[in-house]
């Protein structure tokens, strides 16, 4: 895996133990794994990072490094990895998340007209609500499976690709 590529867009760990919303986690902070990048802590952090980001909920990072610290992954990767879920893609994740949990309910996908209020949230909860947390919650953990996978296999072949240019 090209470790020196993650580490250069990831948040830098002084900057997250001094991010206002993470100062709860405390003397947790501290364990060496959270910060380590290797082989077992990035396909971890993926996993983490990629199924919070198809969480519909506001501070997704906070939740992204509570879940970096149980699991012992690399903490700074799991939250910028968050960062997937922005104002720009998150309008076509939540639709596809949306017409995903319709199609494994057997319900038609309804139109609806987004509005940034409460109200509209309350009233929608109820039509559109249960396809679209089920179509987040399956889209997260295929994605976390997927990603773990993935970024294990590319390790592993990293790895013995740099052995085999030691040997030559």
């Amino acid at each position: 895996m090209p470790k020196k590529l993650l580490e250069r867009f990831m948040p830098k760990p002084e900057t997250l133990r001094n991010h206002k919303n993470l100062r709860m986690f405390g003397d947790l902070l501290l364990k060496p794994n959270l910060w380590a990048l290797n082989r077992r802590s990035a396909p971890g952090a993926f996993a983490v990072g990629l199924f919070v980001a198809w969480i519909p909920m506001p501070f997704q990072m906070v939740l992204a490094a509570a879940l970096a610290i149980l699991f012992n992954v690399n903490l700074p990767l799991a939250v910028a990895l968050v960062w997937v879920t922005n104002p720009v893609t998150m309008p076509f994740m939540f639709y596809v998340a949306y017409i995903l949990g319709a199609k494994l309910l057997g319900n038609p996908p309804q139109e609806f007209a987004f509005e940034a209020s409460w109200q509209w949230v309350e009233s929608s909860i109820e039509t559109i609500g249960p396809s679209f947390l089920l179509g987040c919650l399956v889209l997260g953990a295929l994605f976390a499976i997927t990603s773990y996978f993935i970024i294990k296999t590319l390790w592993k072949y990293s790895v013995l690709f740099k052995w085999k240019s030691r040997n030559k």
